[in-house]
């Protein structure tokens, strides 16, 4: 097992040096000067190419692309904001706490509605439930995440007062962003444990369960649903490294400083270090991510882990 774990962290290097690679291509192709943005429209056009030949933007391209990935990978040296000055890496440091911490009660949310929904439409297939079920879930993955955000804050904080409509601080801030953002996931969960549920409720050894005697509740959850985690995390696990970087309406409309709002603010403001590094960061937490997904199926299912163990004692055994 811990041969598969360096295996895929090692795959995680070409991963994220393609991620910067991309980036940095996209930031340096868009249109628009960030030397005139950043020193608005009446500057001189001395200022400009002082402030270009401070910034490396009269370099060539490839020059300009080995620079940035030989200061981050190599030296770690982030650099700071064009913009702002500030060191990017302290802003990292501060913010990305904040979209994690965002991102994990998003997940719980999903998690914890979108299971007992999928369980309850499978048990009960074709039936009222199961309608009801599904609907809420189609319901939940057609409502746009803004939208959303601002019913809620109409109502929890403008007409009744009970929750904080933007800013940070404690829990109570960060419950209406992950309610507004955590109904595609309580959909995406929903639909992957019902078909799950029922491709599972049908296999020869539930039945064998039911007959020996066995009750109807821990058939569903001790069998059944343990059985067809698999492809649930699978879901849950791209749908949480789709939060970590898709939270950047969230945390916009409801004044969360995380890394979306740095990101988004970059891109507005043409500060190409800004987005390129938040980027990257934001690639190597969905790799640690898939990374935890993979020891997750190897948790659940032990024939996965028996085999990956295999794999590594066929490899010793060779090289012996």
């Amino acid at each position: 097992m811990a041969r598969y774990v360096i295996k895929r962290l090692l795959w995680m290097i070409p991963i994220v040096l393609g991620v910067a690679i991309l980036v940095f291509t996209l930031m340096t192709f868009c249109p628009g000067d960030p030397a005139e943005i950043i020193l608005g429209s009446t500057a001189t056009e001395q200022n400009l190419d002082a402030l270009r030949q401070e910034l490396g933007l009269d370099k060539p391209f490839l020059i300009r692309l080995g620079t940035f990935l030989s200061d981050t990978f190599i030296h770690f040296d982030l650099g700071k904001s064009w913009a702002t000055g500030a060191d990017i890496s302290a802003s990292i440091a501060e913010r990305m706490p904040r979209t994690l911490l965002l991102s994990i009660v998003m997940m719980m949310i999903s998690f914890g509605v979108g299971v007992p929904l999928g369980i309850v439409a499978a048990v009960n297939q074709n039936k009222w439930q199961d309608n009801l079920c599904m609907s809420l879930a189609l319901i939940g993955i057609s409502i746009p995440n803004f939208w959303l955000a601002l019913l809620l804050v109409l109502l929890f904080s403008v007409k009744l007062g009970i929750l904080p409509a933007m800013g940070i601080g404690g829990l109570q801030y960060y419950i209406l962003p992950a309610l507004a953002g955590c109904t595609g996931g309580i959909a995406a969960s929903a639909r992957q444990t019902r078909s799950s549920m029922l491709d599972v409720i049908r296999a020869d050894y539930i039945t064998t369960a039911r007959a020996k005697g066995v009750p109807e509740r821990q058939v569903i959850i001790k069998h059944a649903l343990k059985n067809g985690m698999i492809p649930i995390i699978t879901v849950m696990g791209t749908h949480f490294g789709k939060m970590l970087g898709g939270t950047m309406i969230i945390e916009t409309i409801f004044s969360i400083p995380g890394m979306g709002q740095l990101i988004i603010n970059a891109v507005n403001g043409r500060d190409y270090q800004v987005v390129q590094v938040g980027s990257v960061f934001l690639a190597i937490a969905f790799s640690f991510c898939m990374l935890a997904v993979d020891l997750m199926y190897a948790a659940v299912d032990p024939r996965i882990k028996a085999k990956y163990s295999a794999k590594g004692r066929r490899k010793v055994r060779k090289n012996g």
